[in-house]
């Protein structure tokens, strides 16, 4: 009896399987239209906009680590927000950079990546120094004196990168 079933159930069996292997034949064509709408436009609008986005976001770090060096915990986290909001900056500035332009600027753009890597190690060293016994306040604020400089030397690069590679000038 249970055979009888299984095999009344085969041709529906494979008609669905035949329905699933089409639309799975017609996906990646139709994919790539959907998603075209969410592509980061490359305009010089959108390269300006996000240039400053990642001026502001360092601007905002720096003033981060002015205001909140000696709160503790709270402080901390106010100043890892700030650098990851740059860092998330920085990812959405390349997305609006043309092909041409990312290749162009394939080694600058790491080296600024490479950059922020180092500079989140500042956080590390914090981390580090609270383990070791120092106070809070003071590893607050070598860290922040820290993040400052080098936020800076890094705007710096992305000044002359950006520059380089004509960002916003389309």
């Amino acid at each position: 009896m249970k055979n009888r079933y299984i095999t009344a159930q085969i041709p529906r069996l494979i008609g669905g399987l035949s329905l699933l292997a089409c639309i799975a034949a017609l996906w990646p064509v139709s994919a790539p239209a959907r998603w075209a709408f969410f592509a980061t436009p490359t305009t010089s609008t959108a390269q300006r906009n996000a240039l400053n986005s990642v001026h502001s976001q360092v601007r905002w770090l720096q003033n981060s680590t002015r205001t909140v060096s000696h709160v503790g915990e709270q402080g901390y986290g106010n100043v890892w927000r700030s650098f990851q909001d740059l860092r998330l900056g920085f990812v959405a500035l390349t997305q609006t950079l043309t092909p041409q332009q990312s290749m162009y600027g394939a080694n600058d753009l790491a080296e600024l990546n490479a950059g922020l890597d180092i500079i989140q190690e500042a956080f590390t060293n914090y981390e580090e120094d609270i383990a070791g016994g120092r106070l809070a306040g003071p590893a607050l604020g070598k860290m922040c004196r820290v993040l400052r400089q080098s936020s800076a030397l890094w705007l710096q690069e992305l000044n002359k990168t950006s520059s380089r590679l004509r960002i916003g000038w389309l």
